[in-house]
């Protein structure tokens, strides 16, 4: 388990990410994308450097490959979301474990995000930005649009082609955290546990029957939220 004795938040202007990958072209690739879209990067090779790294200044944010050279990715997650200190901390597997079941597996384990190899900057540093958004604080002017949906959630606001949706408290947060992760699969349990929390006991019906209120209110914008069978939804 990671050991720290950073008893304040240390922050960057952007966020503090820190990348555990034994690729060195793609730590580069990474790190250089980062550091010029204005976060502060540090990269490791090995679990053994991320883990000193982190006893002695937090990360805003962790890239983890699963296959590394001393511990596997799974068991790097699991290590972080036992400590009380990092626990909190998103983390983005990205792996060139690419089958559904990977990236199912990676999220059903405490991954926020998992993102294959080969991939693109652009959807790097997306995905990073929706993340931070996500777990901190989203700005008072956030937007979020998609088709004909726009969502402001500092507003409460929706509507489809410029005109008020009425929605339900869940049923406009599942709307936002679809939108925040668009074209990302989320798994039900995913969906469950950010939108219900992670103590909700309920049957997974609840999500369904949520999704399907969702759908008739949005019309024919509903076409947007998609069932990725025996997995999840996913906005598109």
């Amino acid at each position: 388990m990671i050991k720290t004795q950073q008893t304040e938040r240390e922050a960057a202007v952007m966020g503090i990410i820190y990348i555990l990958e034994d690729d060195a072209n793609i730590r580069e690739i990474e790190t250089y994308a980062l550091k010029n879209s204005g976060y502060e990067v540090a990269s490791f090779e090995r679990a053994s450097e991320f883990y000193d790294a982190a006893s002695r200044r937090i990360p805003d944010l962790v890239i983890l490959d699963i296959m590394l050279p001393d511990e596997d990715g799974l068991s790097v997650l699991r290590n972080i979301r036992q400590d009380p200190e990092m626990r909190e901390r998103p983390v983005i597997f990205v792996s060139a474990k690419a089958t559904e079941l990977d990236a199912v597996r990676g999220l059903d384990s405490g991954a926020d995000d998992y993102i294959t190899k080969p991939f693109g900057v652009m959807e790097l540093i997306s995905r990073v930005k929706a993340i931070l958004r996500r777990t901190g604080h989203a700005p008072e002017n956030e937007v979020l649009s998609l088709g004909e949906i726009r969502v402001e959630p500092a507003k409460r606001i929706c509507a489809v082609n410029e005109r008020g949706v009425e929605l339900t408290f869940k049923e406009f947060e599942l709307l936002t955290c679809l939108l925040r992760n668009a074209g990302i699969v989320l798994t039900r349990e995913v969906l469950m546990n950010r939108v219900w929390g992670v103590d909700f006991e309920g049957e997974s019906r609840t999500l369904d029957m949520h999704i399907k209120t969702l759908r008739q209110k949005l019309g024919d914008a509903s076409e947007h939220i998609q069932t990725v069978r025996n997995v999840g939804y996913i906005a598109k």
